[in-house]
């Protein structure tokens, strides 16, 4: 297995995968479109024990987008990194997928939340 590493724009965020991301989805609900500033988001999940921030941990930003949810970027360039609290997967954590530096193909991507997905969308 290839050990994954990602990063924020300004590379002050560092983290490495100890597994293969899982789950990969595109989200075209109204949170991630605002967050992204684009009509959807692509995550993947991991096992939260398997996310190690090598450095800038203490640069993330947290927000509370829902009474459970929690996004997290870059305090210095805004990146989106990764949001947690799903109460149907507590131990799992979902990283946006852009911000891999290491490449990475998924066997599939769904779709979800798609009743809010923007109209000027193309298919």
């Amino acid at each position: 297995m290839t050990m994954h590493k990602g990063s924020c724009l300004c590379g002050a965020i560092t983290y490495e995968l100890k597994s293969e991301p899982k789950a990969v989805t595109h989200c075209h609900c109204r949170m991630c479109q605002k967050q992204h500033g684009a009509a959807f988001a692509t995550y993947a999940s991991i096992p939260k024990s398997d996310l190690t921030y090598l450095s800038g941990e203490n640069l993330l930003v947290s927000y509370n987008s829902s009474a459970s949810i929690v996004r997290k970027f870059c305090g210095l360039c805004g990146s989106n990194i990764e949001w947690v609290g799903s109460e149907e997967y507590p131990d799992w954590v979902s990283l946006t997928l852009a911000s891999l530096d290491s490449p990475f193909k998924p066997n599939r991507v769904k779709r979800v939340r798609v009743e809010s997905q923007v109209c000027w969308l193309q298919q």
